[in-house]
């Protein structure tokens, strides 16, 4: 997500002090622990006695000496480097945390706020479910979320929802430009709720409908800036404060604060309706939170100056080369069961389809793969430096990791395809040690989105991260084309695994007859 930031402060490391999650190792089964003992000396994300559910208002959590805050990853709001956690959230929580301990001694046992990290969509359901006691993100406070929960929030901080926009798009110079046009926006956020009030607009006018694609659950607002910024995807729609933050970042995506989708929308953290001192508490807090602060205290490139950030696979030159491997990645892609559009995606990733590419570490081709791990009796296809047997080995050895490792019934497809990944970038070894610390951490060592890659950023930094991460785009942006060139051969307007205008990445699906370019 590149451009030279100029002003913005960094993020506070945040400092958490949790009890020790006991782990019995051989066991599925995980045990909590009594809530008597506190370790000062290892704090830890995420902490497995978290995970009880608990709906007590806040001297409960005060008792208990925890708070819950359910955070969504996110290079904005809350991620991690080395370990340490960043972000807005992170930053203002530290603060909070602050607040909730004045005047408790040092001898005294203080309360502390864990993190529990969730897809966005499941922010409100899971503080509902009791999972968590604050939905720590600026929610836009709409009357459908006020009919399910409470908001701490200051009347001064507001928002405005506006369009992002790729460099090459023209011809909008209203809001009712929009019409006809597709929009790729956050799944379960406000500005689907507001984008379907303009087409209500739009609809009276006698005006063509803005078509609204929810993005798939796993991406976040700023990942559909850096597809936008890829050129992958032409308009979306995000809060005026993160579009200015990241327009710092990405050179091309341009920030349309004239086209408002909503404007001086409230802003504010959730909390269950049956908790009214937690309110209380948070709303006194929020006096301190002032909408002109919140650039000022953070100096963003500080994280993401040097990220590569993703290329856009669908530019001609790329569609160009992929139609020469096509053939092949459908062949292999039916042999192993795999989605040929995910090892296309994952080819880019490896190589950008240059099959004469050659890694420092001596990787060779489409695939990337070690002539050591071709030959080895698991792959077993000598010869990598043709572009077909470089594949086939990358495919087999994808298929191996998949079969060995990561065949149970308790992943899921999509999980088991990001694990995949992981392995092939990182090795099996490491990936077993990264669910290992995530079953420590109190995550769900068989997700890797939101879960397990927490570990790895604890472990092995943002190379396997960003490795899974990007392939998962790229995978997306295949996915997109294909649905549009489906839609464009059919009477129907969407492909069918494609319902109520969202798009879904589904994984290990041979379309074999449907060649997006």
């Amino acid at each position: 997500m590149k451009r030279q930031l100029g002003t913005l402060l960094s993020f506070f490391m945040l400092s958490v002090f949790f009890f020790p999650a006991h782990i019995n190792r051989p066991s599925t089964q995980i045990n909590r622990p009594s809530t008597q003992t506190v370790s000062e000396s290892q704090p830890e994300l995420f902490p497995v006695f978290a995970l009880k559910k608990a709906t007590g208002d806040l001297p409960e959590m005060r008792k208990r000496k925890w708070i819950r805050a359910l955070v969504t990853s996110s290079k904005s709001d809350f991620f991690l480097v080395n370990g340490q956690p960043k972000g807005l959230q992170a930053e203002f929580f530290q603060h909070y945390e602050k607040l909730l301990n004045k005047g408790v001694s040092r001898n005294q046992l203080k309360t502390s706020l864990v993190f529990v990290p969730v897809p966005f969509d499941r922010l409100i359901p899971s503080l509902l479910e009791g999972k968590g006691d604050i939905a720590a993100a600026f929610l836009t406070i709409t009357p459908e979320r006020e009919k399910l929960v409470a908001f701490a929030s200051d009347s001064r901080l507001k928002v405005d929802e506006i369009v992002v926009a790729g460099r090459s798009v023209k011809g909008l110079n209203s809001i009712e430009d929009l019409s006809g046009r597709t929009l790729y926006v956050l799944r379960g956020s406000s500005y689907v709720y507001h984008l379907k009030a303009l087409n209500r607009r739009l609809r009276l006018a006698g005006k063509a409908l803005v078509k609204i694609r929810e993005a798939d659950s796993n991406l976040l607002t700023e990942d559909i800036f850096e597809m936008v910024n890829a050129g992958v995807v032409e308009l979306t729609v995000a809060d005026d404060l993160k579009a200015r933050l990241w327009a710092n970042v990405l050179p091309n995506i341009v920030v349309r604060e004239d086209l408002k989708i909503h404007a001086g929308g409230r802003v504010g953290w959730a909390v269950r309706k049956d908790n009214p001192l937690l309110l209380k508490s948070l709303e006194e807090f929020t006096q301190n939170v002032k909408k002109g602060t919140l650039l000022g205290n953070m100096v963003f490139n500080r994280y993401y100056l040097n990220t590569r950030w993703i290329r856009n696979p669908l530019e001609d030159i790329e569609r160009k080369k992929y139609s020469r491997f096509v053939t092949l990645f459908k062949k292999y892609g039916k042999i192993y069961s795999f989605d040929y559009l995910a090892i296309a995606a994952q080819a880019f990733q490896e190589s950008g389809l240059n099959h004469h590419k050659l890694s420092p570490k001596g990787a060779v081709g489409l695939m990337q793969i070690l002539p050591s791990t071709a030959t080895d009796p698991n792959v077993d296809i000598p010869g990598i430096d043709d572009v077909e047997n470089n594949i086939h080995a990358g495919v087999k050895y994808l298929a191996f990791l998949r079969d060995r490792y990561f065949s149970y019934p308790a992943f899921s497809d999509e999980d088991r395809l990001a694990f995949t990944w992981a392995a092939y970038n990182a090795g099996p070894a490491k990936v077993r040690r990264m669910q290992q610390r995530a079953r420590q951490m109190g995550l769900d060592p068989k997700k890797w989105f939101q879960n397990v890659e927490y570990a790895a950023l604890k472990l092995a930094g943002q190379e396997t991260v960003r490795y899974v991460a990007n392939i998962y785009k790229y995978y997306i942006a295949y996915k997109l084309v294909e649905d549009m060139t489906f839609a464009k051969s059919s009477k129907f307007p969407l492909n069918p695994p494609f319902k109520n205008e969202s798009i879904k990445a589904p994984l290990f699906i041979n379309r074999g007859a449907w060649n997006i370019f």
